[in-house]
């Protein structure tokens, strides 16, 4: 089995707490892959021999990020309405629906080239691991072809079905409920893992994604919430109440829902992206990190509210309008989106992990705030293979177009 060293390595950020620094930043230090994990972590004057040796020349190297909440599988585009929303118009959910209507245009390779070029536009700005949503086809056979054509891509694919109510039925919200919890539950369970809804004015009401959430966990599915995005409710303490892995937005929250997060195993995704696009008021992230919250970021790629996949961007964000430092936005966008995600094997980078690691082209993690919009992404390997950058063996999308495991 070959080995691969990365050495001279500036600033490395493990995740692995050191000293008080959550980032457990090591010096001067090295890494071993072996077999596509991590097999040593440490300083580079004390690196063993390997098949292969990068120098990364003093540079930086973080762990790939863990992108928690997007929405690839769509057709269409919705660039009117962010112009029409940079000119004073207000965000509304009822958006979505348009995007309903190209991707049910959308044949099954339409939407399956769109996929994996998202997903290389993700691997060349370093994010090795990513969740996927359905919710842009709201029929039985249209989700259910989504989250299929998700799960080609990534293990981490969540059955959003109760995205917003379709037009077909507007007027019978309980109706489309019925639906969801029933043949097209069943339809979609067996490609996904995870259970989503839209719990907010405009989408569905309290009782309504209890029914979802509650069905989903009957299913064997984990649930995750979109809340408290277009003003404060309740989805906050349903997702609490019913062990979500995370909570996502949090836009408006209420103390109340700030202290049921801090006690408990949700994990709050902020999607900065979305704030951005829509120019809603950021939320305090420094108020949740304090209060005790765990905190990830994510890019929320879609085409109506978050049309990024950089997270590099979304850290600049978070830093300059969220009241989060650097080496936090870093390990919200690493650690705890795999805290989001449930896993231990990404975000960080240990004996054992994923060899999922990202070179940038500067000595430190700051940059990536410091130097906003710049590409600061060297090298990006997944899997101990190298998918992007100067060691990147050419292949095509066929071989590294996913981000399978």
């Amino acid at each position: 089995m070959s080995a691969t060293l990365i050495t001279n390595i500036g600033e490395l950020t493990t995740n692995v707490e050191l000293d008080r620094d959550r980032c457990g930043t090591v010096h001067d230090a090295a890494v071993l892959i072996e077999g596509g994990r991590i097999a040593w972590v440490g300083a580079a004057s004390e690196a063993p021999d390997a098949d292969e040796v990068v120098d990364a020349g003093g540079r930086a190297v973080i762990p790939g990020f863990v992108d928690s909440h997007s929405h690839l599988v769509f057709g269409g585009d919705r660039a009117a309405e962010f112009e029409a929303r940079m000119a004073g118009q207000k965000y509304a959910a009822g958006g979505i629906r348009s995007t309903v209507a190209a991707t049910r245009a959308a044949s099954d390779d339409e939407l399956r080239a769109r996929l994996r070029g998202f997903i290389d536009e993700m691997l060349a700005q370093g994010t090795t691991t990513v969740e996927i949503k359905s919710g842009y086809g709201l029929s039985v056979a249209d989700e259910e072809r989504l989250v299929r054509l998700a799960a080609e891509v990534t293990p981490e694919v969540t059955f959003l079905g109760a995205h917003v109510v379709p037009a077909e039925y507007a007027d019978h919200a309980d109706d489309y409920v019925d639906l969801v919890v029933g043949p097209m539950l069943d339809a979609c369970a067996p490609h996904a893992k995870w259970i989503d809804v839209f719990c907010e004015t405009g989408a569905f009401t309290v009782p309504q994604s209890r029914r979802v959430l509650e069905a989903g966990i009957a299913r064997g599915l984990t649930p995750r919430v979109h809340a408290s995005q277009l003003g404060p409710g309740e989805g906050v303490r349903l997702a609490v109440e019913l062990g979500a892995a995370s909570v996502d937005h949090g836009t408006y929250l209420t103390d109340d829902d700030v202290t049921a997060l801090a006690a408990s195993d949700t994990v709050l995704t902020l999607l900065p992206g979305v704030e951005f696009s829509t120019r809603q008021p950021y939320p305090d992230a420094r108020r949740l990190i304090d209060a005790g919250v765990t905190v990830a970021l994510a890019c929320d790629t879609n085409p109506g509210s978050s049309f990024t996949s950089s997270m590099p961007f979304c850290i600049a964000i978070a830093v300059r309008d969220m009241g989060m430092t650097p080496a936090e936005a870093v390990w919200a966008s690493t650690a705890g989106g795999a805290r989001a995600l449930r896993r231990d094997d990404v975000g960080v980078i240990a004996p054992g992990a994923r060899a999922d690691l990202v070179l940038l082209d500067a000595p430190t993690r700051i940059h990536l705030a410091y130097r906003p919009g710049v590409p600061l992404v060297e090298r990006v390997w997944k899997d101990g293979v190298a998918v992007f950058g100067a060691a990147h063996d050419g292949r095509g999308t066929e071989d590294h177009g996913s981000l399978t495991r």
